[in-house]
């Protein structure tokens, strides 16, 4: 497993995501970073043909997105992925989006995917081929740097994080 992060996704910015503000709009962040998201399942072999083969899926389950410097129309994007952590029915994982020739940072994206069997609609292990090479790809994405905004809450208006 490769310690660098996955650069498995790029795309430009398309002009039915400009909003009336002149920048990308919230909601397309999020269908970009499902983009990036599906780039990483299908690496792993649980994307879309493993949803039609077998009937079993992840779903998003709980998702932060953080934004640092806006993109406008035709911003070239790249996406750079890491396993934060994986165990035998979840993934942690995390995207920054980038400027795809400048490299500067755009947004990121925190996820927190769980398997699910969709006959049942109930949550269960990753079949042991892929648990093993999700672990792998953790175990080797851990060796690097945290990045400062996994984990973060929204803060609250008196400047404190969490619940409350």
């Amino acid at each position: 497993m490769t310690p660098a992060p996955l650069t498995l996704h790029r795309e430009t910015v398309r002009p039915e995501w400009i909003d009336y503000n002149g920048h990308m709009n919230v909601a397309y962040y999020l269908l970009a970073f499902d983009h990036a998201t599906d780039a990483v399942l299908d690496r792993f072999g649980i994307g879309k043909a493993y949803v039609a083969a077998e009937n079993r899926s992840v779903f998003v389950v709980d998702a932060h997105l953080t934004y640092a410097r806006e993109v406008t129309e035709g911003t070239p994007l790249r996406f750079d992925s890491l396993l934060l952590g994986a165990d035998a029915k979840r993934l942690h994982l995390f995207h920054e989006m980038r400027h795809a020739e400048e490299g500067w940072l755009a947004a990121t994206a925190e996820f927190m995917l769980l398997h699910v069997d969709l006959g049942t609609r109930k949550t269960g292990p990753f079949p042991p081929a892929v648990a093993a090479a999700l672990a792998g790809q953790a175990a080797a994405h851990a060796a690097l740097p945290r990045p400062p905004q996994a984990g973060r809450a929204v803060a609250r208006l008196d400047g404190s994080r969490g619940a409350g």
